[in-house]
């Protein structure tokens, strides 16, 4: 909690989307089945990696990714369902300011994860013959870390400053996360330096973290189609369309929210837009990585042929 002696506040009300209580039960029935089905998607990827000996950088960073993307919606969406069902919708003031800092955290991870994730694509399309002796599993590893130290580090001094702001009242949060504009708008003393520090920090990661990946596409894109045959092309364009996609959906909404002023729109586009970035992306990740590839169906399918077995075992057992 807040040490200045000033906050009065000790907890947060989450408005999330009012609504009827019958809205309230679709709203949730809705969001815990894209829940669930990020949960078993990104968790099949990670089996499918694991025991199917895709060992590669790729896969080996896709399942990284697969494992960010369920604590990104876990950090938020537990929550959001429990207010659904509630009716005082309440987060503690140490809670509120843990979810704001693992959201972002996670938020600028993922950002570094897609670049390194299209440097790997670069390297593998651009310099096929160089790769193996580039993109080492000890490189490899190394990147995975940096991508992690970054997003962790990132955000953690500028929202200590803002958890330290004083908050007298009201509590009112009128989305369905604590996000940075709600939370500032809260503050009794104005902090307008503190709040312009944190989007500058923002959007610097996305512009740098996005440039790259353009710049990255465009040099795969130019050697793609100097290959002379079109089978050539075709798999090139396969292997880094499903990465671009989930690019194209991440980044168009976070620019957005934290790049582009937002002040005009209103905060129900505010959700949306978080909500489309924050729950829904996460869940199209695992069909887009493994509709166009067959590695990775192939390994899916023995996963799930490979529970169905356990599964019969275990009725059988009982």
């Amino acid at each position: 909690m807040n040490k200045s002696g000033i906050s009065t506040v000790t907890h947060f009300v989450l408005l999330g989307f009012p609504s009827p209580w019958n809205i309230q039960i679709i709203l949730f029935s809705v969001i815990l089945l894209v829940y669930t089905l990020t949960l078993t998607g990104n968790m099949a990827i990670i089996c499918a990696v694991r025991w199917d000996c895709l060992h590669t950088p790729m896969y080996m960073l896709l399942a990284n990714f697969s494992f960010l993307e369920i604590w990104y919606v876990t950090c938020t969406v537990p929550n959001m369902l429990g207010n659904f069902l509630s009716k005082t919708k309440t987060i503690s003031f140490s809670g509120c300011f843990t979810q704001f800092y693992f959201f972002f955290s996670l938020g600028t991870t993922e950002c570094f994860f897609l670049s390194v994730m299209a440097y790997d694509r670069y390297l593998a399309i651009c310099h096929p013959l160089h790769y193996p002796s580039i993109m080492t599993g000890r490189l490899c590893g190394v990147l995975v870390c940096l991508c992690w130290l970054i997003g962790f580090f990132g955000y953690s001094i500028p929202i200590f400053f803002i958890s330290q702001l004083p908050f007298c009242g009201p509590n009112i949060i009128d989305h369905f996360l604590c996000d940075v504009d709600p939370l500032m708008a809260l503050s009794c003393a104005p902090a307008p330096i503190l709040k312009n520090a944190f989007y500058s920090l923002s959007s610097v990661f996305i512009i740098i973290t996005i440039l790259y990946i353009l710049g990255s596409y465009t040099l795969v894109l130019r050697a793609v189609l100097q290959v002379p045959s079109s089978a050539g092309q075709r798999k090139a364009f396969s292997t880094c369309g499903s990465h671009f996609v989930v690019v194209s959906l991440f980044y168009g909404s976070i620019m957005v929210m934290y790049v582009s002023p937002t002040s005009g729109n209103s905060v129900a586009v505010h959700k949306i837009i978080t909500l489309i970035y924050s729950v829904v992306t996460p869940a199209l990740n695992p069909f887009i990585y493994s509709l166009r590839n067959k590695d990775m169906k192939f390994a899916l399918l023995k996963v799930f042929c490979r529970l169905e077995i356990i599964q019969t075992s275990l009725i059988r057992y009982v």
